[in-house]
């Protein structure tokens, strides 16, 4: 079952090309979560494997969540997926974004779970960060450790 999604989050997507620029020279792979029909989240689990021509996420390290998708990089800048890509995507949801050199708002493509591309809107959204307030964050670990 495909989850509708209108969009990624600017700062989801700059998050991804700039855990991929600084992944070089190895692939960065993640997975993608969406919030109010919008991918807002990249879960990177435990144990993935990166190197020069590919990225494992392992599976079985996903926690009982759905996602909606990937977002991996291929460094030789091909923004086309590999046939081990479709393959991967077919258990992962419906968008899925590879990205490439230079890293930009223009070097990324989106696609469905068979390998077609697709549209995804670049959406500004405010993220709100109640959950780590500073100087409250801040106590809380203070009491924690003394």
């Amino acid at each position: 079952m495909s989850r509708k999604v209108r969009g990624i989050a600017r700062d989801t997507l700059k998050f991804i090309l700039e855990a991929s620029r600084s992944s070089l020279p190895a692939e960065f792979a993640g997975l993608l979560q969406v919030e109010n029909e919008i991918i807002t989240e990249v879960l990177i689990l435990p144990g993935t494997e990166n190197s020069r021509m590919s990225a494992l996420i392992r599976l079985y390290m996903l926690p009982n969540m759905q996602v909606a998708g990937s977002a991996h990089s291929h460094p030789s800048g091909v923004l086309r997926p590999s046939e081990p890509d479709i393959q991967f995507f077919s258990r992962t949801g419906d968008y899925h974004i590879i990205v490439g050199p230079p890293f930009d708002e223009h070097s990324w493509v989106c696609f469905d779970a068979t390998g077609d591309r697709r549209d995804l809107a670049i959406l500004d959204v405010e993220f709100k960060d109640d959950d780590f307030e500073g100087d409250d964050f801040e106590d809380d670990l203070d009491e924690d450790f003394s």
